[in-house]
């Protein structure tokens, strides 16, 4: 009887090549669903992002643009009381950039109406890095507190107010200027000379341009300095 012949032939570099071939593409069917699972997470965040921007963002912010050039125009006709009440009230109540100069607009007709306490509230309500505006707001939340005799925060205010205006030629010194009278007021006459001596050597022209002789203000407080 005839031995059955048991079938001992190796597996082919072919076959090999196959199961590694189907292994790969199993793979990457399962990394694109991954993929499209990915892909449409992202799309649903983007629609919701959308959705706020177009039904939400979008109306608020022209509703307080709205607001606040309604107020503008009250101003310009000269009504201040109504114009202030209308910037205050956005500016407590509302939001995006439209209340954020409500806010600064507040202050500047608190100031001038000489209503200090409150001016400083909405000056501090006001966010802004430019260095003019920015700069105008801290110097006015200055004003606020030398008229509320709180010197030493206004020394602060002051100097934020150089900081943000960024070497301004036309407003930095004017910031030193009230800085160094801060100084003299609080009798501390080493730094007003250093506040008039960043003048004189760093905006030469500043004292000529405004009829002021900041070399003789120099002068009298390295004086007082004992210098």
């Amino acid at each position: 009887m005839a031995k059955k012949t048991q079938d001992t032939t190796p597996e082919t570099g072919l076959e090999n090549l196959n199961d590694s071939l189907t292994a790969t593409v199993q793979k990457v069917q399962d990394n694109k669903k991954i993929i499209t699972i990915c892909s449409l997470a992202v799309i649903a965040v983007i629609a919701i992002i959308l959705v706020y921007i177009y039904a939400f963002r979008t109306p608020g912010i022209q509703k307080a643009n709205d607001t606040i050039g309604a107020a503008d125009l009250q101003l310009a006709l000269g009504n201040d009381s109504v114009a202030m009440a209308q910037y205050m009230d956005l500016a407590d109540n509302g939001s995006y950039e439209a209340a954020n100069r409500a806010a600064l607009q507040s202050a500047i007709l608190l100031y001038k109406d000489g209503k200090y306490e409150e001016a400083l509230k909405y000056a501090e309500k006001y966010s802004d890095k430019d260095e003019i505006i920015g700069a105008g707001a801290k110097s006015l939340k200055g004003d606020c507190l030398v008229n509320l005799d709180r010197l030493d925060e206004a020394v602060k205010a002051f100097n934020e107010a150089v900081s943000v205006s960024n070497n301004n030629p036309a407003y930095t010194p004017f910031f030193l200027m009230k800085l160094a009278r801060v100084y003299a007021a609080q009798g501390n006459h080493e730094k007003e000379a250093e506040a008039y001596g960043k003048i004189v050597e760093d905006y030469p022209l500043y004292g000529q341009s405004h009829n002021i002789d900041v070399q003789k203000l120099l002068d009298r407080a390295n004086l007082q300095a004992g210098k």
